[in-house]
């Protein structure tokens, strides 16, 4: 497996990947996870022999988001490699934090990469969120 860092050039491998996972799987509709931000934004995508398994993003103001991974390939710590990658682009970047809005379900995968949660949670496409930062000094 290899993680690449990509633009949006890229997007026929990173819709692959949210629209099996946020569409599919979740029920989000299209037109709320592709936001209007994808191309501006840095992406993260694993591929397995040359397939698209996991990807993610990070905007230009530190939020990092649209992480997913194909069911297939959950539990092989491919979202903590998408992550970390986005927060290594942050660094070279000279961001001084990130943040994202984490499904509650997945608060903990974001506690054991260092992030704290941050205000009140809050609902997104019907689906409960919490606002987390990770401070990178």
């Amino acid at each position: 497996m290899r993680v690449e860092i990509v633009n949006w050039q890229s997007k026929d491998e990173i819709f692959l990947v949210r629209n099996t996972v946020f569409t599919a799987e979740q029920g989000i509709d299209t037109h709320l996870d592709f936001d209007g931000q994808d191309e501006s934004a840095i992406h993260a995508i694993i591929y397995d022999n040359d397939e698209p398994v996991a990807t993610g993003r990070m905007l230009e103001d530190g939020h990092i988001g649209r992480i997913a991974v194909l069911i297939s390939h959950r539990g092989k710590g491919l979202g903590t490699i998408i992550v970390e990658a986005m927060i290594d682009e942050a660094r070279n970047r000279n961001f001084t934090k990130v943040y994202l809005g984490a499904q509650v379900h997945a608060l903990d995968f974001y506690q054991k990469l260092r992030f704290e949660s941050i205000g009140e949670r809050y609902e997104e496409v019907g689906i409960e969120h919490q606002t987390m930062q990770l401070s990178l000094n």
